[in-house]
Parts: C-alpha cells; sequence; structure tokens
C-alpha cells in the first residue's frame, strides 16, 4: 500500500486495529462483487448489519455501546471503506454522521434511546433530508415546511438526492416552522421522520451513471403528520444542518485518499505487469511521472487528512478548513482516477479494474456535500472577509 512517508508507522493501536478491520471488510466483502454491484446498479443493502456489528457507524461517539473512537481512526475507517467503493463508504458515513450525529448532538435522551442502537446495529437505516429539487447550494432557502397541527405539525416538501432513502427507516428532515400563515420564513428545525407513514413516499432516482452501488432516491412529504416530540430539541437554524456536513465532509476528505490510492495501486501493478516493445511500460518515462505526480498527490492529501484529525481531536478545526480538503482531495482523487484509467488502456473501461468506477464515483463526491465550486466561495470568504454568495 502506498505510504510513502511512512505515516502508518505513527498510527497507535485503537487506529491500526480499526483500519486492518476495515481493510480486511472491504477485502473480502466488497471487492469480489463490488464490480457486479456497480455495472447492475444494485445497493449492498445486505452490508448494513455486517457493518453495523463491526462498529462501523458514527464511532467516535460515546453514548451507550459506542465505542468513542479518535477522529484519525475514524478517518481510517472512511479511507479504507472509499478504497473499496464511495458508495460503501457513503452508507456508514450517512447512517454515523449526517444521522446519528444530529440525534446524538440534539435530539432528546428518548430520541437517542428510541434510534440510537438500532442505527449503530444496522438494524435501522437512516437517512438525511436536506437538498431539494430547487434548493441545492443554497439549502437555506428550503421550501418544505412543518405547520403547527394540535400536538404536533404537518410537514410539506420533497427533498431529492436522499442516500438511503429507498430504503431507509428514518429520515432527519430539515424544514422552515411556518406558522399558517404560507410564509417560508420561520427557523430551520430538524425533525425525525417515520418513512414507513402513509403520507411519506419514498422513490428510487435511477439512471445514475455514478454510485450505482449505492441506493439514491426521493421523500416526499405531503401533510405528514408528526408528534412534537418529533422535533430535534437542541438546534435550531441552519447550524444544525451545516454541522452535520461537517462531519461528513470531514469524512470525505479522507475516503477520496482511499479512492485515489486503490487506483494507484492498481495503476502501478498493471504498469509493472503489462509488457509492450519488450517490456514493462513502468519502464518509460511517461508512465513513471504519472506515477510519480500520483504518488505526490495523494501523501500531500494524506497529510491534509491527518491534520485535520489533529485538530479535531483538540477541538480546533473549523469548518472552512474542512472545506479546504474536501476541495482538494476530492479534486486529487477525481484526477487520479482519471490517470489510472488512461494508464491502463483499453482494459481501463471494464469493471474487473476499479480506476473507471473510482472516476465514476467521484464525479458525484465532487458535487455532494457542497459543490468544488461552493467550498471555493466558503474558503475565499474565510480568506478575504468578503462573502460571494451576497
Amino acid at each position: 500500500m502506498l505510504d510513502y512517508l511512512d505515516l502508518e508507522a505513527d498510527r497507535d493501536g485503537e487506529a491500526r486495529l480499526i483500519r486492518d478491520t476495515a481493510r480486511e471488510f472491504v477485502h473480502e466483502r466488497v471487492r469480489p462483487s463490488i464490480g457486479e454491484w456497480f455495472e447492475s446498479g444494485t445497493s449492498p443493502d445486505h452490508l448494513f448489519e455486517a457493518m453495523g456489528e463491526l462498529d462501523f457507524y458514527a464511532p467516535t461517539l460515546s453514548w451507550g455501546t459506542l465505542p468513542g473512537v479518535s477522529p484519525e481512526a475514524y478517518g481510517l475507517l472512511m479511507r479504507e471503506l472509499e478504497a473499496g467503493d464511495s458508495g460503501v463508504r457513503s452508507m456508514a458515513s450517512v447512517q454515523g454522521a449526517l444521522v446519528m450525529y444530529p440525534i446524538h448532538e440534539f435530539g432528546s435522551e428518548a430520541q437517542r434511546e428510541r434510534w440510537l442502537p438500532d442505527l449503530a446495529a444496522g438494524e435501522a437505516v437512516g437517512c438525511f433530508g436536506l437538498t431539494e429539487p430547487e434548493h441545492g447550494s443554497d439549502p437555506a432557502s428550503m421550501a418544505t415546511t412543518a405547520v403547527p397541527d394540535g400536538d404536533g405539525y404537518q410537514l410539506t416538501g420533497t427533498k431529492t438526492w436522499i442516500t438511503n432513502a429507498p430504503i431507509a427507516d428514518v429520515a432527519v428532515i430539515w424544514c422552515k416552522i411556518d406558522d399558517g400563515d404560507g410564509e417560508t420564513d420561520g427557523p430551520v428545525r430538524g425533525v425525525l421522520v417515520d418513512l414507513d407513514g402513509d403520507s411519506v413516499e419514498t422513490s428510487e432516482i435511477d439512471g445514475k451513471l455514478s454510485m450505482r452501488a449505492s441506493s439514491t432516491g426521493e421523500i416526499h412529504l405531503r401533510d405528514a403528520w408528526v408528534p412534537e416530540d418529533a422535533l430535534l430539541p437542541g438546534v435550531e437554524g441552519m447550524k444544525g444542518p451545516l454541522s452535520c456536513l461537517t462531519e461528513a465532509r470531514y469524512g470525505i476528505a479522507w475516503g477520496a485518499v482511499g479512492a485515489a490510492r486503490d487506483c494507484f495501486e492498481t495503476a502501478r501493478e498493471y504498469a509493472t505487469d503489462r509488457e509492450q516493445f519488450g517490456g514493462p511500460i513502468a519502464r518509460f518515462q511517461l508512465q513513471q511521472e504519472k506515477l510519480a505526480e500520483m504518488a505526490t498527490r495523494i501523501t500531500t492529501a494524506q497529510l491534509l487528512a491527518d491534520r485535520l484529525a489533529a485538530l479535531k481531536a483538540r477541538g480546533d478545526l473549523r469548518p472552512q478548513q474542512v472545506s479546504m480538503a474536501k476541495r482538494n482531495n476530492v479534486r486529487m482523487a477525481r484526477e487520479v482516477a482519471q490517470t489510472a484509467r488512461e494508464m491502463l488502456g483499453g482494459n481501463g473501461i471494464t469493471t474487473d479494474y476499479p480506476p473507471m468506477r473510482h472516476a465514476a464515483n467521484m464525479e458525484t463526491v465532487y458535487t455532494y456535500e457542497g459543490t468544488h465550486d461552493i467550498h471555493t466561495l466558503i474558503l475565499g470568504a474565510d480568506l478575504t472577509g468578503i462573502d460571494a454568495f451576497e
């Protein structure tokens, strides 16, 4: 495995154990079938409970039996899962960072007891509803509303591009409180919605050319009634969903390194085995330049991820720093995947090799959890003090 600066030698025992457990899981449970799942557009839902048994969901939380591992250990988990496939990492990332995290941080004790054990075990599946058909990069303009109704609320709206939605049991829906005057300028609140309700419909988004081994859908709410205690009591405003996204983006910054490393290792092995013009193609300067550039960029991205972990561990990590890492590392992985596929020639377009699958997946990762351009503007605002969004 690529580790040019010998960073893995400095991992502690906990981090190494989680890294090796995830790596073995990917080797045994993901790699043998991922090409088939990707080609057929099949989500490996059967892995949910298996990952729960290994504590892959929100392992940084300290509640109940959740282990409370370090940010570094969690990052390594995301890295190894995404070396298998971005869809598999997303299964764990959404369940943990976007569903269990807000319930833990902003939920009542009753909500934690109701959902965290089942979600941690993979016996329940969760999803996160923020993006809407007309509100993607500007989620604060969301149109989904919660209108007071007796001792609860009626929810109306549509959420789209929701990972796990078609197979989920519960959704964390972000909406605006509407006092019934038709205005949608009330405070943003998070609501736990049971997706088995009669007024809730989920549908699969078909025709994806990326993240094909992942279930993605829409959630349609038609005056869906929820009790008042379904609201997350601990947060109001965009701080709620944005803090969840910061958690998820942290995992993405690590995960992208895993996808890129998998592409590099495939290209390096292929270049040393593939013979043309009387010898391995790895002897050619053009191929060595590509390998050198990929190894350098992957190593640099890993250093950035490691620094995030150190800042997060001591409570100093800022969302803008996560934006830098998400922006850099995903762009790096996108370009590494494309270069690796190129090195494999015609063989590189098949599911027998992972680079083109990773390249396709990176088109989604490049866009979701904040597009590359949005993270550029987040950094620009932080560096200049001038918000380009206004």
